[in-house]
């Protein structure tokens, strides 16, 4: 279990360590180094998902280890509360990035061991805290550089702590 302390409250998240082994191992060494002390929620999406974990409180991205292996192939589903890695469009690119979906998002899921279907790793799911999770949703987003549906209003991710 992991909770993420943030600026609207905390969110517990059981971590899928069977079914995404590489994945978890990766997280819990961001977590355990103490990365994910304020950074942001970067990016929301009202009715898809909120994503952070690899800027800091000034937008810079942090420095992250190396890309992992994408165990999409897992077949666990993005559906609501459950987190997954991101990634760009290179399938094994995910550092610390992680997004918390906010609806059912199955496109998202693996399809095809070919790039534009292999999807995005479920590694974990919210088991308490969805209210803090709409609550980050709710927010009024806008342009900040080159990047789209930033929070007008720094989401800071005080801490990620092992419980």
């Amino acid at each position: 279990m992991i909770t993420l302390k943030t600026t609207f409250g905390d969110i517990s998240i059981e971590l899928f360590e069977k079914e995404a082994p590489i994945t978890t191992k990766n997280f819990l060494e961001y977590v355990r180094s103490g990365f994910y002390k304020d950074t942001l929620f970067h990016r929301v999406i009202p009715g898809f998902m909120i994503q952070g974990g690899g800027m800091d409180c000034d937008f810079n991205h942090k420095e992250t280890n190396a890309p992992i292996k994408n165990e999409a192939t897992n077949q666990i589903s993005n559906t609501r509360g459950t987190i997954a890695m991101a990634r760009t469009g290179v399938v094994d690119s995910a550092t610390s990035q992680f997004f918390i979906n906010l609806v059912d998002n199955d496109f998202l899921n693996f399809r095809a061991p070919v790039p534009q279907y292999f999807g995005y790793c479920v590694f974990g799911k919210v088991v308490s805290g969805m209210d803090v999770v709409d609550k980050i949703a709710g927010v009024k987003t806008g342009v900040r550089g080159m990047h789209r549906d930033v929070p007008v209003d720094n989401v800071v991710i005080l801490d990620a702590v092992e419980e």
